[in-house]
């Protein structure tokens, strides 16, 4: 039994990654570290955080498709690419020991702290799609399964990746980028949820909890980050994003 402090302050996490999340992407680089430090197994965690992070990514991408600002036809092969990869990445997370994951999940999350403090925030030079042709159709099978693979084996940091690559790849805007990542990263949250949950590897207490919350600052985040954009948030992100990773690596390795 979980004390009911504990359950409040899980969910203010859960609300503040919710907000990020939908703002500048990133939100599971909070809520894993959270629900690692509970003691939680990292096989656990990692499918707990799955299905608290669908209700995020589902609120945060149908907003984003309301304001136009994602076509699902267009998308249609990330989409398949981003299944495939994530049914991987979930079915490889089921064989990997839980002493090598507790080990391993504070060093990506470091590392994807790191990356997203050096790397300068691109900025997309136009606010549509781009032609259709066989190169973008590799480029969305590349991109799909490989971030796909990367959220179904741990998560942390996937909603941000998808941004920056969607303005790399793609010459997208900050918004258009935030609305595909959105949509991709409910792509791979929905998989991986299913197949944790088939798996039997979920705390559904926790997870409907922190949904709920998650929920919440998915709308609010969205909302705000059609209107302001995403800078304001990013000193927060990543200050508190390194305090606990250092914390979860001092105490799977020291």
């Amino acid at each position: 039994m979980i004390e009911p402090g504990v359950m409040i302050i899980l969910g203010l996490v859960a609300f503040a990654a919710g907000f990020i999340d939908a703002v500048a992407g990133g939100g599971g680089m909070l809520t894993v570290p959270a629900l690692l430090s509970l003691g939680l197994p990292p096989h656990i965690a990692l499918g707990t955080n799955k299905l608290a992070a669908t209700f995020a990514s589902s609120t945060a991408a149908w907003t984003y498709y309301r304001k136009q600002l994602f076509s699902p036809a267009f998308w249609r092969a990330s989409f398949l690419a981003t299944l495939c990869g994530a049914i991987g990445g979930t079915l490889v997370v089921d064989l990997i020991s839980t002493d090598w994951l507790e080990k391993v999940l504070p060093l990506i999350i470091l590392a994807v702290a790191i990356y997203t403090v050096w790397h300068p925030q691109p900025k997309g030079k136009e606010h549509k799609l781009p032609e259709k042709c066989r190169q973008l159709t590799k480029k969305q099978w590349l991109q799909g399964s490989t971030l796909g693979f990367y959220d179904g084996l741990a998560g942390p940091g996937t909603g941000a990746f998808w941004t920056v690559s969607n303005m790399a790849l793609y010459r997208l805007d900050i918004l258009m980028a935030s609305g595909l990542a959105k949509a991709m990263n409910f792509t791979s949250n929905m998989t991986s949820l299913i197949t944790f949950a088939v798996l039997g590897h979920i705390n559904f207490a926790l997870g409907l909890t922190m949904g709920l919350c998650l929920m919440l600052g998915a709308y609010i985040g969205a909302h705000s980050a059609i209107r302001f954009g995403a800078k304001f948030i990013r000193p927060v992100f990543v200050t508190v994003v390194i305090v606990l990773a250092i914390k979860l690596a001092w105490q799977a390795w020291f």
